[in-house]
């Protein structure tokens, strides 16, 4: 073992690839951030509107008074806009989510809100009378993505609301029919719309020194609804091309239209970018409360489903494997504790059973979550209101590992010391339970990648543990790690699962020893 101990170091450098933006290459704070755990809430109705979470900027809309549309052509809307979102969000909200462990948020805007900052955004549009009721919108946004700098949180933008309409939905911007696939100026000007915002995101980005770095991904169309999937890939094909010549270190988030496979095989085989090792992720919406089905089935039934291996979660693995492998990632970008009430049975903690199978799967299938919503105007909703519902226990107190004490505060000799002998233990003990296992199938294989890979799991999220100390004590960790062992290997032929086993199950064991070390 000491031989193969030994042979392996020496080939590390075999296998590592320094031409991609990779973990071995000393890896930016923006890269890390962009690739690690992401744990967050939506920040509803702050600047698209849904009236069922915020009531009060509807008090002058014009009929049927249900979306941004008809807030805007009400009286005094820019003054109740800008009230709204002056209060809706403040500072002792953004320090409640660092305490509970939240790293990221998810701000859903419409492209009417960056009118602030390119007024011809709302050329040939619906909005294009009201550039003064939104004007100050923009700041607002940007506010906020330096509000959250300042706590190591990182934000999403993602534009929930297209010209034209790109679902049914009020939240979409009107009230009027979505007209958005139909109509091929609504879909040139809503590529412009994110040619602009990727613009002036930059624009604002880089007019710091350093750059800020927490603008983690702007995701293109919030939940879709084409005609046919080959409209929708044509629109994201055309608009991803543009905004990596525009702004190509951001990453770019996907609706999927609730058909992963679908649009996994559009990224993985149909979708070629000028820029191959950008980030691109996919976001898929989980609610367990609208279908007839979901109605009928009780919450157990809901929870004995989120545990089935062979269900989503399957799912869930199977599409971060194919999108790992070509760079990219899945996360839940929108879920909540809904559940219709005859799904209730009235059994203790049914509602922190379902909260908590859910967390527990996409912590471990996804790189990332958010929670719609994180508050509602009025109390008493425990299925949609993160804030009430971690008041209630139902949702968890804290997210992710909390440490204790920090690497930084051991010696560094002796830290280097202990860590490297229970990298070798864990790796050994790994390499000889694969080795024993694939030893009893037919096959050619080359067992020395899967401990390399290990090597290099166990050193990238180790990177993700030093390098990212927010506020709170609070651990950043590898989110995209099929992703991340994509990128740490240039050796990608037959035998790379084997690296890719060894890297998975190295971010497993580097957690657990990090957190019995350090938590």
């Amino acid at each position: 073992m000491k031989r193969f101990i030994k042979g392996l170091k020496s080939d590390l450098n075999s296998y590592a690839d320094t031409s991609h933006a990779s973990v071995n290459t000393a890896p930016t704070q923006s890269f890390l951030l962009q690739y690690r755990k992401h744990r967050g809430v939506n920040l509803g109705s702050w600047f698209v509107l849904e009236r069922w979470i915020t009531e009060s900027p509807y008090r002058e809309a014009e009929a049927p008074a249900q979306s941004d549309l008809d807030v805007a052509k009400g009286r005094n809307a820019k003054g109740i806009l800008e009230k709204h979102w002056d209060s809706w969000i403040g500072v002792h909200d953004w320090n409640r989510l660092v305490s509970l462990g939240i790293n990221s948020v998810r701000i859903p805007i419409g492209y009417y809100h960056a009118c602030g900052a390119d007024r011809t955004i709302l050329d040939g549009t619906d909005f294009f009378p009201f550039y003064h009721v939104y004007e100050g919108a923009w700041r607002r946004i940007t506010n906020a993505i330096l509000d959250a700098h300042r706590r190591n949180i990182t934000v999403l933008i993602d534009l929930h609301a297209a010209p034209g309409k790109q679902n049914n939905d009020a939240h979409s911007g009107t009230s009027d029919r979505a007209n958005f696939f139909n109509d091929p100026h609504n879909q040139r000007r809503g590529t412009y719309a994110l040619e602009s915002i990727a613009r002036s995101l930059t624009t604002f980005i880089n007019s710091f020194d350093p750059p800020l770095d927490n603008v983690i991904g702007l995701q293109l169309l919030n939940e879709p609804h084409p005609p046919n999937d080959t409209i929708l890939k044509s629109w994201y094909t055309t608009t991803i091309n543009s905004l990596q010549s525009i702004a190509p270190s951001i990453p770019i988030y996907l609706g999927e239209c609730w058909r992963p496979d679908v649009y996994t095989d559009y990224v993985t085989q149909e979708l070629r970018t000028p820029n191959p090792n950008a980030l691109v992720v996919l976001d898929h919406h989980l609610y367990r409360c609208f279908t007839p089905d979901d109605i009928r089935a009780s919450v157990q039934d809901h929870v004995r489903a989120l545990k089935d291996p062979s269900g989503i979660a399957q799912t869930f693995e199977r599409i971060a494997e194919r999108l790992g492998r070509s760079g990219g990632g899945v996360i839940v970008g929108e879920w909540s504790g809904g559940l219709n009430p005859g799904s209730l049975r009235g059994v203790p903690n049914e509602r922190r059973d379902f909260v908590h199978a859910q967390l527990e799967l996409y912590e471990r299938t996804c790189g990332g979550w958010y929670f719609w919503t994180y508050k509602k105007e009025y109390p008493g909703d425990l299925g949609w209101s993160f804030t009430e519902m971690v008041e209630k226990g139902i949702f968890p107190s804290i997210v992710g590992l909390v440490r204790k004490r920090s690497p930084s505060d051991v010696d560094s000799q002796r830290e280097g010391e202990r860590r490297q002998a229970a990298l070798d233990q864990a790796r050994n003990a790994a390499y000889d339970a694969h080795r024993e296992y694939w030893g009893r199938q037919p096959g050619n294989y080359d067992h020395q990648l899967f401990a390399t890979g290990f090597e290099e799991g166990w050193k990238t999220n180790y990177r993700f543990f030093e390098t990212l100390h927010p506020q709170g004590g609070q651990v950043s960790e590898a989110g995209y790690r099929h992703a991340l062992a994509f990128r740490a290997t240039s050796n990608h032929g037959q035998s790379y699962w084997e690296f890719e086993h060894g890297f998975l199950q190295a971010c497993s064991a580097s957690r657990t020893d990090f957190q019995k070390t350090f938590c």
